[in-house]
């Protein structure tokens, strides 16, 4: 992934907020009841849950949607729901994601809602109200015309496939072909044998399981598994299939070739909604115009974020720019941002609960004593932003003969420091206009300062932040060293 970080970035800082998608399937409300579990019941042989907590979750495509809502993408949504209170609670959770229900069709039959009663992390009953009967085909053509009407209109599209009844093959045949004589991306996520349904896709994500459905191919003889599902590409006109393979990670299935993405290690919670996840990253991301390789590795990235989570919720953005930015990982290059990215950076950041801490200087011709500030720093939180002056302020601050080391080169070398997470350059004479942007936690200044006498302590106090001193080695300095510097080159002429 690291070889297009920076597209990566830029995507999730602002390019994905330039994107349409538009999800078509099963919508779905995601009930959670969570108490405590302290005896049987003497009615019957079953635990009494003391009840403690309630909650809504968006479940199925809306739950794809609120993903993509969550990368920052304009999101579009279109199904069915009933006119019920769990249409009214849905529909409030959307609005607030600011996912667009103008696809959304309503339904004689009811929305469908799974409520999940959870004693002690254990999950002890599943309840769901949905109709065994199929749309009629009159709300079938309504979905049709509203959902192929806006095709055209986002750049990608998402079949999210809860075998509910929205896709039928009639509307994935439909919006396939909209989308494709358009060439807009078709992601579907299926969840039937028959991959046929979605002739003529971008891709399709099953996960072993479906794909052992589809081919007859036992799910644990992965390797024949594989092979097999490289031969449902081209039967079914697919560009290639995405499986999901749990703690094996992803696989990339071309006709004659394949990728594969390892799981990041982490702890698993629940694997609820990771699918829907994955789908609605990797849409984004080809949309965006990511490698297909580069996808996938962002879309394992964002799953491995929300099984570590309880309950079927998103990724967020500021989650994967948080995995994708520490500064071990990090070439120089990418931790040299201009004002609007650190500002977005940041924001991020804190998102996340790092603790930011920002100081200031010239830094022309790097010394022990700056590298032992920055280490300094660092001790005071998590990241460290690094506000650099440029080269007209530091010739009005020092003179004309300075800088010696011009501000990309200073840039270029601070940067690859594993204590600096980012490096931001400002024009004016002090950092105060930034400091103001970025309300760091912490504000670090060597030397002689008192907190009164550095630039920018009211508002980094002001906001809640606090400002530290930390003392400087002595007898390191530019000043020192171009001194000596030149006394070397007077000797020895």
């Amino acid at each position: 992934m690291l070889p297009e970080l920076h597209s990566i970035l830029n995507l999730l800082e602002g390019g994905f907020s330039q994107l349409k998608v538009l999800v078509i399937g099963d919508i779905m409300l995601d009930r959670y009841i969570h108490g405590e579990v302290e005896r049987i019941s003497p009615e019957a042989p079953v635990p009494v849950i003391r009840h403690a907590q309630r909650y809504e979750r968006a479940g199925g495509a809306a739950n794809v949607a609120m993903n993509l809502a969550g990368l920052g993408c304009q999101t579009i949504l279109a199904g069915f729901w009933g006119s019920d209170a769990e249409q009214a609670e849905i529909k409030t959770i959307l609005d607030r994601a600011g996912v667009d229900t103008v696809g959304v069709v309503s339904s004689s039959l009811p929305t469908i809602s799974k409520t999940r009663i959870v004693g002690r992390m254990q999950q002890l009953l599943r309840l769901d109200i949905e109709s065994r009967e199929a749309p009629p085909a009159v709300e079938l053509d309504r979905l049709i015309e509203r959902a192929t009407s806006l095709v055209d209109k986002v750049h990608a599209v998402i079949l999210s496939d809860y075998a509910k009844g929205a896709l039928s093959r009639s509307v994935c045949e439909a919006v396939i072909q909209a989308a494709s004589a358009k060439g807009i991306p078709v992601m579907a996520d299926p969840k039937t044998p028959d991959l046929s349904k979605y002739a003529g896709a971008t891709s399709v994500c099953p996960n072993l399981s479906e794909l052992s459905l589809a081919t007859g191919i036992p799910a644990h003889q992965t390797e024949a598994l594989l092979e097999a599902g490289q031969l449902q590409v081209a039967k079914h006109g697919i560009q290639f299939l995405t499986v999901t393979m749990s703690e094996k990670g992803i696989a990339v299935l071309w006709p004659e070739g394949r990728y594969h993405s390892p799981a990041r290690a982490r702890e698993v919670f629940d694997v609820s909604g990771a699918g829907d996840t994955v789908i609605a990253t990797l849409a984004a991301s080809f949309a965006g115009g990511l490698q297909v390789e580069t996808a996938v590795d962002l879309a394992n990235l964002a799953a491995g974020i929300v099984v570590g989570k309880m309950g079927t919720v998103p990724v967020a953005q500021h989650e994967l720019i948080a995995a994708l930015t520490p500064s071990t990982t990090l070439a120089a290059g990418e931790k040299i941002l201009d004002r609007e990215r650190i500002a977005k950076r940041v924001a991020e950041w804190r998102s996340s609960g790092e603790t930011i801490v920002f100081t200031n200087g010239c830094f022309d011709l790097l010394h022990v004593g700056h590298i032992t500030l920055l280490e300094d720093c660092r001790r005071f939180g998590t990241k460290l932003v690094l506000g650099l002056n440029a080269d007209a302020s530091v010739c009005r601050l020092k003179g004309p003969t300075r800088p010696i080391v011009r501000e990309n080169e200073r840039a270029r070398v601070l940067a690859a420091l594993a204590a600096v997470d980012a490096v931001v350059l400002f024009e004016e004479d002090t950092p105060l206009d930034l400091i103001r942007e970025l309300k760091p936690d912490v504000l670090v200044k060597g030397g002689d300062y008192t907190i009164e006498t550095v630039v920018g302590h009211e508002a980094v106090q002001e906001a809640g932040g606090r400002v530290e001193i930390v003392p400087t080695v002595e007898g390191f300095s530019t000043t020192n060293i171009v001194r000596k510097l030149m006394a070397t080159q007077e000797k020895e002429n």
